[in-house]
């Protein structure tokens, strides 16, 4: 969440930041209101606590009709406190549920708009063009069918619409790539790790991912725990109500399934696997500090741009616009592959700083020399696994059915995925 401090000091930069995401700025002033309401009950039961005290102090002086005039004082103010306790505690919840609704204020750099206004920044690699090499694009459900890669139908049969079972070289293919794309984390100084796939509210809270977000997330009533859709959710709750010390960044990498709800998206990319209620992926997660938040947010870019060159598809950057950020990231770029069959870029990876807004949450601080201040927090998908198959397959087909792999495959699975169907 933000610093309130902001709110009271400059109110008016918070309501343009909500025009600027395509929210309503009354939200601001719903949050004003509550936060004078919320003070003013605080001042309220700490007067009466007070006066409390004192008249505590005179009742053992007292003697006859003025000790039995304190007393019944006494019971009238004890009312009083308790009636005051309750506003605060009232008042104080309200404003922390507002508080939590408001998203972190977009950067200035971040282009206005809604899911269509983002703005490209570089496209690397050049699309095949198929008519001119002589054949007509299988998409991935029939390559994958040719491949023996997967079997949607049966994954329909056991789970239900948009799941999947990976089988043989697709099985295969998504291990290749966790164990390339942890390695290539680690080499970048990120430390390994498997994450918890069920989370308690407070981390799904703390990220962000129970406001905007919430209908496309699975609860567990019985346990009150949270599928996790990323393992940035158990990263950023990782160090929750800690104290960092020592050197920053703190860069962490970890394999986990995803489980998304696909709240919004009914009829809307149901072939294949490309839009599922499970998948596997690997996440980067950064803390550092809010002015170096910046600098590591185009790192994280970086790497992913090396990770899509090094599987040789061809891609484009864009920046997001303001009003596809969700709550926490205060700018967001992704990276999208060239789909052939569909003629077009998707995404399947994505870098977002989301600066102090989890770690308030999370209380999550740093030491400093100045004392400790909120951490900066950023998360970057390194591969989302489905649709980076999707990619691998469709990008490296070949006229007879067989898919040629990037060189940096080869070790794992060789050059070529012959089919068998």
């Amino acid at each position: 969440m933000i610093d309130a401090r902001l709110l009271r000091d400059d109110p008016e930069s918070l309501r343009e930041a909500q025009r600027r995401r395509g929210e309503s700025p009354e939200l601001v002033d719903e949050l004003v209101a509550a936060d004078e309401a919320r003070r003013t009950a605080i001042a309220t039961f700490e007067r009466a606590r007070s006066e409390q005290k004192n008249l505590g102090k005179l009742i053992p002086k007292a003697q006859g009709e003025e000790k039995q005039a304190l007393l019944a004082q006494t019971k009238e103010l004890s009312a009083l406190v308790k009636t005051a306790e309750s506003e605060q505690a009232e008042s104080g919840a309200r404003f922390e549920k507002l508080l939590k609704a408001l998203p972190n204020p977009t950067s200035p750099d971040a282009p206005q708009g809604g899911e269509d206004d983002f703005v490209v920044l570089e496209t690397a690699g050049t699309p095949r063009d198929f008519a001119a090499e002589g054949f007509e694009p299988l998409d991935h459900l029939d390559l994958g069918k040719k491949l023996g890669a997967f079997d949607v139908e049966r994954g329909v049969k056991v789970s239900g619409s948009r799941f999947y079972f990976l089988t043989g070289v697709g099985a295969q293919l998504e291990l290749a790539l966790t164990q390339l794309a942890m390695s290539r984390a680690a080499e970048w100084g990120f430390t390994p790790m498997i994450t918890p796939a069920l989370v308690k509210p407070r981390a799904m809270e703390g990220t962000g991912f129970l406001g905007q977000a919430a209908d496309d997330v699975y609860h567990l009533e019985k346990d009150d725990l949270y599928l996790v859709g990323t393992s940035e959710v158990a990263l950023a709750a990782y160090h929750s109500d800690e104290i960092l010390e020592g050197d920053v960044p703190k860069r962490y990498v970890a394999f986990s399934p995803c489980y998304r709800r696909e709240a919004g998206s009914y009829g809307k990319d149901t072939r294949g696997i490309f839009r599922v209620h499970w998948f596997d992926k690997v996440e980067m997660f950064v803390y550092t500090t809010l002015e170096e938040s910046h600098a590591e947010h185009e790192r994280l870019l970086g790497w992913e741009k090396q990770w899509l060159d090094d599987l040789e598809l061809p891609y484009r950057v864009i920046d997001v616009a303001t009003g596809d950020l969700g709550l926490s990231a205060i700018r967001k770029f992704d990276c999208e592959a060239w789909i052939p069959t569909q003629g077009r870029y998707r995404e399947v990876s994505s870098a977002s700083n989301c600066t102090q807004f989890q770690a308030r949450r999370l209380d999550t601080r740093l030491r400093t020399d100045e004392g400790t201040v909120a951490a900066a927090t950023l998360n970057g998908t390194l591969c989302a696994m489905p649709r980076t198959i999707i990619a691998l397959l469709e990008n490296g087909q070949q006229a007879d059915g067989s898919v040629r792999l990037p060189a940096v495959l080869h070790p794992y699975l060789g050059e070529i995925l012959e089919p068998i169907a």
